[in-house]
């Protein structure tokens, strides 16, 4: 229970990584708001799993977004 509440969490979406460093509700939370503007993929990994998304992303050539015209958040959020 205690890894839940550390900032160790990070929320991908199709567009990549939207934020990181989060503890789970902070992500949870994320998830509700993209999820009600229609963001799809959206799902709540570590952030070491994500860094290594990330890293195989580029290695295989880079964004594989299927909207590149949405910026990509890549930020921690401040936690409350």
């Amino acid at each position: 229970m205690g890894e839940l509440r550390e900032g160790r969490w990070a929320v991908m979406s199709e567009h990549g990584c939207e934020a990181s460093s989060l503890d789970y509700e902070q992500a949870a939370r994320l998830v509700r708001k993209l999820a009600g503007d229609k963001v799809s993929g959206l799902c709540v990994i570590t952030d070491e799993a994500a860094s290594r998304l990330l890293q195989n992303q580029k290695l295989a050539g880079g964004n594989s977004s299927t909207s590149p015209s949405r910026p990509r958040r890549q930020k921690q959020i401040a936690k409350n």
